[in-house]
């Protein structure tokens, strides 16, 4: 885990005088096609990740908005090539093809034409200074939950509770601490953060009805009470 701690935690300056920093997208890639390069290179004023697609057909940027972050984002096909719908409207590009989504609110996705399809997004908040966004932890920490590195998970997730400002951010990683450690045993603790977390997301309470994670303290009274 010490790799990973040191990405999360942002580059550290200290550890190199030169005065650049590099990331190879292959080397970096998750097992589900994400290269975080933000992270890993410690960019501090834009969000920019990559995604790989191993086989034709595959969804290369999942379908979404950026109305959370309020986003504006560039598109950059590296490798193969890539049809891109923006609201309904649909776009191919080769190897090379940018495009721009200003509006946060424009669904997006991006299904790879061949397998090897590399897609590099950019994006950042008009106007305002950039702030990274807890996604890039709960993503890691699903992967951590789905192997059943419980407390692997439990501490990336109490490490990074002050690390991100926005309200919906803490709530999400309250949420999935709660299910890292109801998976523990710690009913607790698990109970305390699921209460943040609803108080912060109230539409949260509906899904936990049904997460499996919790199923350990949904026999609690206090569960009951936490839901509706």
């Amino acid at each position: 885990m010490e790799r990973f701690e040191q990405a999360i935690l942002g580059y550290d300056r200290a550890m190199s005088d030169r005065p650049y920093r590099t990331a190879s997208i292959g080397e970096v890639e998750r097992p589900d096609g994400w290269s975080p390069l933000r992270r890993e290179l410690g960019v501090e004023s834009f969000g920019i990740n990559a995604w790989t697609a191993h086989q034709a057909g595959e969804a290369v940027i999942p379908e979404h908005d950026e109305v959370p972050s309020g986003h504006e984002e560039l598109y950059v096909v590296t490798a193969g090539s890539a049809t891109f719908t923006v609201e309904g409207e649909q776009v191919d590009l080769a190897q090379g093809g940018v495009i721009l989504v200003p509006d946060p609110a424009a669904k997006r996705g991006a299904v790879a034409r061949e397998a090897g399809t590399t897609v590099l997004a950019v994006g950042a908040k008009p106007g305002q200074p950039y702030s990274p966004r807890a996604w890039e932890v709960n993503a890691e920490v699903f992967r951590l939950l789905d192997a059943g590195q419980n407390e692997q998970a439990r501490d990336l997730l109490v490490g990074a509770l002050d690390r991100y400002e926005d309200a919906d951010d803490q709530a999400v990683l309250h949420y999935n601490l709660a299910c890292a450690e109801s998976l523990l045993g710690d009913s607790q603790a698990a109970l305390g953060h699921l209460a943040q977390a609803i108080a912060g997301r109230p539409s949260l309470a509906e899904g936990a009805r049904e997460d499996s994670d919790l199923d350990p303290i949904k026999g609690d009274p206090r569960f009951a009470e936490l839901v509706g």
